[in-house]
């Protein structure tokens, strides 16, 4: 590995394997370090139950409303933003699909034409935007993740094509980037080489000799481990190390599904639902670590999904709760679900904050993370003050700890506002009027 092809993010070579890597100090000019900024959007299907979401009174952020608890240790790392909409996420004209226009609306800010057929058209999404200019420097232009499985056609929500329910990041009005919900696949595109079929063959081969993809890389590794610092050396082990427990975590699934007769998930997709949304966190803050992507997109749930969570007492569909009618024990219900996709975001954020950047910042810092729904009351389908969450950004100039009114513009203008943080150059995201500035 010589000189002049190492820079301080590099990456590790062997069988099937291109293993991007953490920034380290050893490789570093002083005055050539620039981290970069990445990109975010995770989706929380069928609004939440805004009482309990949203903190009462605006300014700093101190004690979070029962929804948000989860995420109290980090009210320092990140702004609650209120009086963002999505019209076009009503039917204007249109009748029903409430559920597919949020999903389609919620990244584009634009209105889906209503059809299910081939002839499909929505608008291109914010995360692309960025990735047009922001994936020219990674292995991976954006990276698109789901837990649900892939819908590309056929007729979902009231005469709506699935493609706009289970897609969240659309490159052209017609072409939505269709997430990966398989763990073991999104780890072999951010871990394996390339998907040529002779790598592909590789990555096979692997499996197939029970290999970590890590011992493949082994030797180049041992060779760049010797021309790092102390601190630059346990960092290196540190990552290795988060890599190498991610796959067994993969492999442990794989084994455990394939000894169960239930054929209800694929191969890779853990039976889990927390444990398939926490590795999949763990694969977002790995490719964001090793800079193997800077856009991110992560659909939890479609809108509309039925899942139940018997795991914390609400064996009923989480979309029939959602039109509760007042009902108290299933607005009560409702909350535990936010609650729990509260907690998982918590993981999320305290992954990054705990992964170290090259001058000691945190990955936190170097992100802008929008976690939020293309609904906010989910009994009456509304598509107006949206729950709306920012996270990290504060080495980049974002104010956090804080809970602001936009004064109800769309949801697009904060997008516009923060590819503006990013250095990306838009005049417009769908129905955006403006820049929001105030971030």
């Amino acid at each position: 590995m010589s000189n002049h092809l190492f820079s301080r993010r590099s990456m590790l070579r062997g069988l099937g394997v291109s293993l991007a890597l953490p920034s380290f100090e050893s490789f570093a000019r002083a005055s050539t370090v620039n981290i970069p900024l990445r990109m975010g959007f995770t989706y929380i299907p069928n609004g939440v139950i805004m009482d309990e979401w949203r903190p009462k009174a605006t300014g700093a952020l101190k004690e979070l409303p029962k929804s948000l608890k989860p995420l109290q240790q980090f009210t320092k790392d990140f702004q609650v933003l209120s009086g963002l909409d999505h019209t076009k996420a009503y039917a204007n004209g249109d009748g029903g699909g409430d559920h597919a226009r949020a999903n389609a609306t919620f990244l584009t800010g634009c209105q889906a034409k209503k059809t299910a057929g081939k002839d499909i058209s929505l608008g291109v999404s914010v995360d692309q935007i960025a990735a047009g200019v922001m994936g020219e420097h990674t292995k991976l232009r954006s990276l698109e993740l789901s837990c649900d499985g892939v819908r590309r056609s056929g007729k979902c929500d009231s005469g709506y094509s699935c493609a706009y329910q289970y897609n969240l990041s659309w490159k052209t009005e017609s072409m939505p980037m269709v997430p990966e919900s398989n763990p073991r696949l999104v780890f072999e595109r951010l871990f394996g080489k390339s998907n040529s079929p002779v790598d592909r063959k590789n990555q096979l081969k692997r499996r197939a000799i029970n290999k970590s993809i890590l011992d493949f890389a082994f030797e180049d590794a041992k060779n760049l481990r010797k021309r790092l610092g102390i601190v630059d050396q346990e960092k290196l082990d540190e990552y290795f190390s988060s890599v190498r427990e991610l796959e067994k975590r993969i492999e442990r699934d794989e084994k455990s599904r394939i000894n169960l007769s239930n054929l209800e998930y694929p191969e890779g997709i853990p039976g889990s639902y927390k444990e398939h949304l926490r590795i999949m966190f763990d694969m977002k803050s790995l490719a964001y670590q090793s800079d193997s992507t800077r856009v991110c997109s992560f659909l939890l749930a479609h809108d509309g999904s039925n899942r139940s969570f018997r795991d914390i007492g609400v064996p009923e569909g989480h979309h029939s709760l959602s039109h509760h009618r007042e009902d108290p024990e299933k607005i009560k219900k409702l909350a535990k679900i936010d609650h729990f996709y509260s907690e998982q975001f918590a993981y999320f954020l305290e992954k990054i904050s705990n992964i170290r950047e090259i001058d000691g910042s945190r990955l936190i810092d170097h992100c802008m993370i929008v976690l939020g729904s293309g609904i906010s009351d989910g009994n009456r389908h509304r598509h107006s003050d949206l729950p709306v969450l920012l996270a990290g950004g504060q080495a980049h100039g974002l104010t956090t700890g804080r809970h602001i009114s936009c004064g109800n513009v769309p949801m697009t203008n904060l997008f516009l506002g923060i590819l503006n943080k990013a250095g990306v150059n838009a005049s417009q995201v769908g129905d955006s009027t403006g820049k929001l500035m105030n971030l």
